[in-house]
């Protein structure tokens, strides 16, 4: 929905959210993703939770709420309520702000004295998060706190250890090394959007002493906004890449018009420093494992002059695909995705052109299209959207880019061979197969949650979920690392199987998913014989499969009749079970990939 979109009219969400809600789930494909999230808060919260609700349904999540009543956050958390015991949340947002602080520096107070409110207020929170994770085994995010709306020490307010200003740059120090040291605990920084919106405005008593609201009514959308963006990252929703339109978006002017030496970037004049600044910004999402592609109407040799010139900050090598045609920019899209296997909507198109922009919103269905205006204004605009919100971050995002160069390596290897086979054995192919370790539990729970396309259940799990389920004898789990003479691919497949049947002697698939990086690559069967040689291991005669579908996973419709499966069963909406009896003389379905030997 368009109204959601950052930059958007908070007023106007405030107004409307009622017929939006209508319209956002009479909208509704069949597919979003069900989350149950219980809102704990320390002041009122009921406009912040429907606001909310809208953009997780914007994003393809359907929300169910748990709300505590007003100021109740540390009582539903830290004694028995059966309430929120029997709701069972995925994930619980503890609402709170400076107005929770119940203590704060006097002017005669020692060190030790600051210490110990230091400690008190850490401790209070502390206690609350680590019996959410004792109870409800899921995610939390926790509001920092704002700066407040008064310094009564003036500017000497952020540097003397009295002043209340210090007092809140300390206690957010302190969640913060918990956030460091603890997985599924993120911090909503509502310090910086209180800064971004105004802290006068932001922190507007009126709203508190009318409506016992902390954040100013008006400021709720932005909030919302923000905790959506971190919910949506969590259950893998961020996009994936920048499809980059060039003249008047990377630099100013038209490179085929002008030349290349005409063409505004670099240092010489303030336009040239502000798309320079923009380049900059842009280049530095690869650190994030955000992909840079290009979709420009131009003669590819001209956009290629453009991107060498000395002074740009970015140049052809810092991007994974680069379409410089007269082919319809939606076309151009949808071949990038298809190249680089990623769906279309996995990208968010950056075009200076309106028309451009309406069309890739009309013919790409899901696809991100900010609307860009004025160019000193670029960067804020993608930056507050939150396409690439970061909740964790794997070796295998840092080195992305990479990854991607080395598979058009490969996809030039196979246009010289004729035997597909002989192509795969080429590759020196080696794989890692083994149990879930802790060093790749972070990994794990990313792919269950960004993997749509080779996933048969479409189960996600929290980081929590997973070490959970490594730890439980009754089941089986595979990771799949795999790399070539190319490059690592790193942690590319998750299997969890679930033991059942009255002895024991049956494996129910609970998640089967792949990466489609290396789709074609055989690894599902390295996945389908390690998974099987460790099933006979733990006394399984029997492996049931089961495939739900949705608008994504079309392609792994007949995957277990590929793997030698029987289909017991299948209704009317497609989902099918499959049974494979193990037999005694189990042959390895493939033999291009080395498993298990040093990578």
């Amino acid at each position: 929905m368009k109204e959601l979109q950052y930059p958007f009219d908070a007023e106007y969400i405030l107004k409307k959210k009622k017929s939006m809600r209508k319209k956002l789930t009479e909208s509704s494909d069949g597919i979003r993703i069900k989350k149950k999230i219980a809102i704990l808060g320390g002041a009122t919260t009921r406009d912040i939770k429907l606001v909310l609700e809208l953009f997780l349904l914007n994003y393809g999540i359907e929300p169910e709420f748990y709300e505590s009543e007003y100021n109740q956050y540390y009582e539903d958390a830290m004694f028995s309520n059966p309430e929120l015991e029997a709701f069972c949340p995925d994930l619980v947002y503890l609402c709170t702000s400076i107005r929770n602080i119940s203590c704060f520096p006097e002017m005669c107070d020692s060190r030790e004295a600051l210490e110990e409110k230091l400690d008190a207020v850490t401790g209070r929170f502390e206690g609350i998060w680590e019996r959410l994770r004792a109870v409800y085994h899921c995610p939390v995010i926790q509001n920092n706190f704002e700066y407040p709306f008064f310094r009564l020490m003036g500017n000497k307010d952020a540097s003397d250890m009295h002043g209340r200003v210090h007092f809140v740059t300390e206690l957010n120090c302190r969640f913060y090394d918990y956030a460091r040291s603890h997985e599924d605990f993120y911090i909503c920084d509502i310090n910086y959007l209180a800064a971004s919106y105004g802290l006068d405005r932001w922190s507007d008593p009126y709203y508190w002493h009318m409506y016992k609201y902390a954040v100013a009514v008006p400021a709720i959308p932005h909030l919302s906004f923000n905790v959506a963006n971190i919910i949506k990252s969590l259950y893998g929703k961020n996009k994936k890449a920048f499809n980059l339109d060039l003249d008047n978006t990377l630099w100013g002017g038209v490179v085929g018009d002008d030349g290349p030496d005409n063409i505004e970037i670099g240092q010489e004049t303030p336009l040239a420093q502000t798309y320079s600044e923009f380049q900059e910004y842009l280049k530095l999402h690869k650190q994030l494992g955000v992909l840079l592609t290009v979709n420009s109407k131009n003669e590819e040799q001209n956009a290629l002059s453009g991107l060498s010139r000395p002074d740009s900050i970015l140049h052809p090598d810092d991007f994974v695909n680069i379409k410089a045609n007269w082919d319809p920019k939606h076309i151009n899209l949808a071949k990038t995705a298809e190249e680089m296997a990623l769906l279309p909507e996995s990208y968010v198109f950056v075009d200076d052109n309106p028309a451009e922009r309406e069309i890739i919103s009309s013919q790409i269905p899901g696809a991100a299209v900010p609307e860009m205006t004025d160019v000193e204004h670029y960067i804020q605009t993608i930056d507050k959207s939150g396409f690439f919100e970061v909740t964790s971050m794997s070796g295998d995002d840092l080195k992305r880019t990479e990854m991607y160069r080395e598979n058009a390596k490969r996809s030039a290897l196979k246009s010289s061979f004729a035997n597909y086979e002989d192509y795969l054995k080429s590759l020196e192919m080696k794989g890692e197969i083994q149990g879930f370790v802790p060093a790749y539990m972070s990994r794990i729970a990313q792919l269950t949650n960004k993997s749509n396309q080779f996933n048969l259940i479409t189960k996600r799990y929290s980081q929590s979920e997973i070490e959970d389920v490594a730890g439980d004898p009754s089941h089986i789990t595979l990771y799949g690392r795999l790399g070539d003479k190319f490059g690592d691919n790193g942690v590319v497949s998750i299997v969890i199987g679930k033991i059942a049947g009255e002895d024991q002697d049956e494996l129910h698939m609970e998640l089967w998913l792949m990466s489609c990086r290396v789709l074609k690559r055989d690894m599902e069967y390295a996945m389908m014989d390690e998974l099987v040689e460790k099933a006979r291991a733990a006394g399984i005669r029997k492996i049931v499969g089961y495939y739900y579908p949705t608008a994504k996973n079309v392609m792994v419709k007949d995957f277990y009749a590929l793997q030698g499966f029987d289909k017991c069963s299948e209704d009317e909406d497609g989902n099918t079970v499959w049974e494979y009896v193990i037999p005694d003389d189990y042959k390895k379905k493939q033999h291009v990939i080395t498993v298990n030997t040093k990578m």
